[in-house]
């Protein structure tokens, strides 16, 4: 099985909103399977399908268990404040401090239509919002304060200037989300 690319910072399908899947058939499975071999070669634990350039509302997982998929999801309960060092697929080789809620609660739906609720704390609560975000066109540099922000998008906006911001450019053997 083949893997996708993972796009980057810079590339503006990762600010648009992701629309509702309609359709859950074959094509679906399939994008679902890439999605988590391409997350599973980029050492990452979560991975969103505009991530890899496809406009639908999805995201893959895998943090230890089995790997899964959630549909259409929406945050429908969370609680506590966690601060983390995030980083993502996408932004390689950045990782920032980011405050969000410790515990969240998520509905979707899975490959057989099914509904899914899942609650996740820590790292898998912090997984679901970040997947959410990018379904939602947002980065984790939107959760910055201002001057880190800044700062970040000015180191960025040089790699990609020089050619440099790759998939490859994080080699530091973490797992991102």
């Amino acid at each position: 099985m083949g893997t996708y690319t993972i796009r980057l910072f810079g590339d503006p399908v990762l600010r648009q909103r992701a629309p509702e899947v309609t359709d859950i058939d074959g094509d679906l499975a399939r994008l679902v399977d890439t999605m988590i071999a391409t997350m599973h070669e980029a050492r990452g634990v979560g991975l969103a399908a505009p991530q890899v350039g496809v406009q639908k509302r999805l995201y893959t997982y895998d943090v230890g268990d089995d790997p899964g998929v959630i549909i259409n999801p929406e945050i429908v309960e969370s609680s506590g404040e966690w601060v983390y060092d995030e980083g993502c697929l996408s932004v390689p080789g950045f990782s920032f401090e980011i405050v969000r809620p410790k515990v969240v609660t998520v509905r979707g739906i899975d490959l057989d239509g099914n509904e899914v609720v899942l609650e996740g704390d820590e790292l898998m609560g912090r997984l679901i919002q970040h997947e959410i975000d990018h379904l939602d066109g947002v980065l984790l540099l939107d959760r910055l304060d201002d001057e880190t922000r800044k700062a970040a998008m000015r180191e960025l906006r040089q790699l990609v200037l020089d050619g440099t911001l790759s998939a490859t450019t994080a080699e530091d053997g973490g797992r991102r989300l």
